[in-house]
């Protein structure tokens, strides 16, 4: 009895802990959002770009508003670095 208590108690336990996986799943990129799991990711400025992008794409059904707020000023911010560096030496 002691045992079929212990695997019903652990079947819950992993239950329970699912929807905190499949929260992963829908593609958050900590990298750009808030520098989190960065592993020696360099990118060139158009592929930051490129991967900004692709995020806001994903829009609400990922993101929350404040979070796209953050995405579109990252994006702009890049956006304004990559002029700078296509504009012509002074």
């Amino acid at each position: 009895m002691k045992r079929f208590a212990l695997l019903v108690l652990a079947g819950l336990v992993a239950m329970g802990s699912v929807p905190a996986f499949a929260a992963d799943a829908g593609g958050k990129d900590e990298c750009l959002l808030i520098s989190k799991n960065c592993k020696d990711e360099v990118d060139s400025i158009q592929q930051k770009i490129r991967r900004i992008q692709k995020e806001i794409k994903k829009g609400g059904k990922v993101y929350t508003a404040d979070e796209l707020k953050k995405l579109h000023a990252k994006l702009k911010e890049a956006n304004q670095v990559l002029e700078d560096l296509e504009r012509p030496g002074k």
